[in-house]
């Protein structure tokens, strides 16, 4: 009997269809003991007995793979793929997918309510008032800002898409493929990233984490900023400096912040202390809809796997040119 191990958690609270499958199929399953994200020395130990695994954001290194002996697919729910070596799982034989668009339409509403939050100060009022503290804020309307976008892709697409709805901002944008005809009626201005860092009133990432972006954004960037300014990161963590973060929002620059995504996770730094710096767990993909998707697609692909049928998501080469680039 085929076994698979499930790391990622929450799996099957909300739809049970993903657990169905694996059970149909007649596939011997352990769902994550521990009840969190797993570190890199206890996924080792636990995964030695596995032909599948259905992932989650843990790291997936050559130190673990080198424990999976029966290990030939990695079925990762979601989209990022920096935790997984991609380059060792290719040099051991083993096949890994994702599901990339499933999480997009979650992580883009979550977006545009963390703009919402900062641009209204609701977060700020919201804990005052539960101190007690009755204190009226003045706040900024979307098509009053100048709004900054880093990254274009499936999630940076739709968070445009959903800004237009809003009215005419102003939108500077920055991506490595520049689209002219992107969101027409937005009329996006494309730019360097220093000058989004230095015009934007608000700025939003969506770019995915490698060696390039890793800390892309420290002090200096930060600094460059408008002293009233905010950034939001649910895109990966580690893109933003979160040392860096925090001392500048301490120092009275910047008027907000939201944080969905850190480089340690569970998160507990200096950010914690900082009411007008909005935290998150993670829970950009977190909608009923998209979150079930994202678990039957990527079970889906597990079952095919094991009976013998074509996969359907498998991560593209230039993910792992990305990776052989940074060697």
């Amino acid at each position: 009997m085929y076994k698979v191990l499930i790391t990622t958690v929450p799996f099957g609270d909300k739809n049970h269809l993903p657990i169905e499958l694996l059970e149909a199929a007649g596939i011997e399953y352990l769902i994550n003991p521990i009840g969190r994200k797993l570190k890199e020395d206890e996924l080792a130990e636990m995964i030695t007995d596995f032909d599948v695994l259905i992932a989650g954001t843990e790291l997936i290194t050559d130190k673990v793979m080198s424990r999976a002996n029966k290990l030939k697919l990695i079925s990762r729910v979601g989209v990022g793929l920096d935790g997984v070596d991609l380059l060792a799982a290719e040099r051991r034989g083993i096949q890994v997918c994702y599901t990339p668009e499933a999480p997009a339409p979650a992580v883009t509403e979550l977006t545009i309510g963390l703009m919402l939050s900062l641009l209204r100060n609701i977060h700020v009022s919201n804990a005052q008032l539960h101190r007690g503290e009755w204190q009226r804020h003045f706040g900024r309307r979307i098509p009053e800002v100048t709004i900054g976008i880093i990254g274009v892709g499936r999630i940076g697409r739709r968070v445009l898409s959903r800004l237009a709805g809003f009215g005419t901002p102003r939108v500077l944008v920055n991506d490595i493929l520049p689209n002219p005809k992107l969101v027409p009626e937005l009329k996006l201005e494309w730019v360097g990233k220093d000058e989004i860092y230095h015009k934007a009133d608000i700025i939003s990432l969506h770019i995915p984490l490698t060696p390039l972006t890793k800390n892309m954004i420290r002090r200096e960037q930060l600094l460059m900023m408008k002293s009233d300014a905010m950034i939001i990161n649910a895109s990966r963590g580690g893109i933003i400096n979160e040392k860096d973060l925090a001392e500048v929002l301490n120092s009275g620059h910047l008027s907000g912040a939201a944080i969905d995504v850190f480089e340690q996770e569970p998160y507990d730094g200096e950010l914690n202390k900082i009411e007008r710096c909005i935290l998150t767990s993670h829970m950009g993909s977190m909608s009923i809809d998209c979150r079930s998707r994202m678990e039957i697609e990527a079970t889906e692909e597990a079952v095919r796997f094991l009976t013998g049928k074509p996969l359907q998501s498998i991560v593209p080469p230039s993910e792992y040119e990305v990776q052989r680039q940074d060697l």
